[in-house]
Formats: structure tokens, C-alpha cells, sequence
């Protein structure tokens, strides 16, 4: 089974065929796949007109994993007899509970469910659940003049060098998570009107100092990819949510906010805008 790496090139077959079959979970966009390459690099295959994406065991140079479903007409039944793999991760329920009956190990991965919302829950903030976010965004707009602006060109370089002031606040050269992040941004944005991507900015006193990216994930469902706001500005974070929701994603009935990867303060911060549900996610094994 031949597997090529994911490049820019790819982009018309892979995006082509992830419009045909539209993913359930987050992390199954070509500008997810692509932004974060270089912290995670995906080779693919097409086999019966069915897309397969795979990843390295830690510390692996091969491909062997699968990530995700397969994108295509092709059962997981039937992937597994004819692409040999380590495992499998990220694997909806659906999927996994086909092949646990098949006689798999399949086991939970709750640290990369993916959070969906109701847009409309994040962009009215309605109802007693969501006062404390009603008045952190009150105090933001009571304190500083904020506007909140869709991205343009000049607005993504805006963007792109509050970008480098969050990372000099927060220490990225350091971190090589938030490096790896840096990266995914910058790649984002660079190939962002190509990707079709969806971006909202909000000027506090004038700067860009917050902004958000957003990308259609199915019809009704849009994928959250990127939210940064300077964190010296007490209320910025909820109000960038609020606005983005309410002035970037009504087409979309829900949207999907990725996972919290078993961070205790960013699990709490994502249940506290309190999920329409989760995209539960599983690993698969050969059982020994």
C-alpha cells in the first residue's frame, strides 16, 4: 500500500474527498493535518476510493498508525484486512463498536473527545448557566473600546504580530508545545483564504488583541481551530467567543471546539460553556 506525505500538493484530492465524506472528528480538516505536520507528520493513502491518513509510533520513523476513520465507502471492517497497522487512534464510536465486535481492544480516549456546542448557546450567552460569561464580557466592553473586525490581509498581519507578543508573554521558544502551536498558527494563516478558513479579530484601544480561526468541518458544523486573546485584558477570552460565534459561525448550527487533551484547566474551561455533546474518540489494538 503506497503512502505519500501530506504537502501542500495534496490538497485537491485530500480536501476533495474530506467534502465528499465529512469527518465527524476535529482533527480530520487538510488544514488541521497540514498546519500541525511538523509536530505531527501524516502520510495518506487512497485505497477503493477511500482516504487513509497515518501517523508514526512515538519515536517511530514508519507510518503504521492510522488516524481516524477511513474517508470513504470503504468499511473499517474491511481497511483492517488489507492495511496492516500497530493500531488505530482517534476512532469515533461508531467505528470502534464495529470493531470491538469484530474482536479488536478498543479503548476510550477521553482526552481527545472533541467538545460540540450549539452556536447559538456561544453566541446569545442566554439563560442563568452563562451569566458569569455575560458579565466577564460586560466588564471587557465596560473598561475598553473593543471592535471586532473579520480578517482581511491586513488584519491577519495584525494578527501575526500579536501572535509574537502572546508568545513572548507566555515564553513559546521554551515550550515546545506552544512552539509547535506557533508553528500550526502561522501555517494556518499563511494559506488561509486558500484553505477556506474563517477568521475574526477584536481591536481593544485601537491593537489587535484577540482573535479566532474557524474553518467548516460538514454543513452544519464548523471546526474551531485557533482562539488567542492577551491575557492582561480580564474579560478578552470570553468575549472573543461570544463575538466570533455570533459574527462568524450563525451559518453553522454547531461547532466544534477540539479537545482539552486531559488539561485540568482546559477541560473546566470547556465545560463551562457548557456542551450541546462530545465526539467520544477511541484507540484500537490487536487483541494478543
Amino acid at each position: 500500500m503506497d503512502k505519500h506525505e501530506l504537502t501542500l500538493a495534496s490538497r485537491p484530492l485530500v480536501h476533495g474527498l474530506l467534502q465528499r465524506h465529512p469527518p465527524a472528528i476535529s482533527e480530520l480538516t487538510f488544514t488541521n493535518l497540514f498546519a500541525w505536520r511538523h509536530t505531527r507528520p501524516v502520510w495518506f493513502s487512497v485505497v477503493q476510493d477511500t482516504l487513509l491518513f497515518w501517523v508514526t509510533e512515538k519515536g517511530g520513523s514508519e507510518p503504521t498508525v492510522l488516524f481516524g476513520p477511513p474517508i470513504g465507502p470503504l468499511p473499517i471492517e474491511e481497511v483492517t484486512t488489507i492495511a496492516p497497522f500497530s493500531r488505530i487512534v482517534r476512532i469515533p464510536a461508531p467505528e470502534a463498536e464495529r470493531l470491538r465486535q469484530v474482536g479488536y481492544d478498543v479503548a476510550p480516549d477521553r482526552d481527545n473527545a472533541d467538545y460540540i456546542y450549539r452556536v447559538t448557546d456561544l453566541a446569545e450567552l442566554a439563560g442563568r448557566k452563562y451569566a458569569k460569561k455575560r458579565n466577564h464580557v460586560k466588564n471587557c466592553l465596560a473598561q475598553y473600546h473593543c471592535e471586532y473586525v473579520p480578517f482581511s490581509p491586513a488584519v491577519i498581519a495584525e494578527c501575526l504580530s500579536m501572535q509574537s507578543h502572546w508568545c513572548k508573554m507566555k515564553e513559546c521558544a521554551i515550550n515546545l508545545e506552544l512552539t509547535g502551536e506557533d508553528a500550526a498558527i502561522r501555517a494556518t494563516m499563511e494559506h488561509f483564504e486558500e484553505f477556506g478558513c474563517i477568521g475574526g479579530a477584536i481591536r481593544v484601544d485601537g491593537k489587535i488583541a484577540a482573535y479566532a480561526v474557524a474553518e467548516p468541518l460538514s454543513p452544519e458544523t464548523a471546526v474551531w481551530h485557533f482562539e488567542k486573546a492577551l491575557p492582561d485584558i480580564t474579560g478578552l477570552g470570553q468575549l472573543v467567543t461570544h463575538w466570533f460565534a455570533k459574527e462568524a459561525l450563525t451559518d453553522f448550527a454547531y461547532v466544534n471546539r477540539e479537545q482539552d487533551l486531559g488539561i485540568p484547566g482546559l477541560r473546566q474551561a470547556k465545560e463551562s460553556y457548557y456542551p450541546d455533546h462530545l465526539v467520544e474518540k477511541f484507540t484500537v489494538r490487536i487483541k494478543k
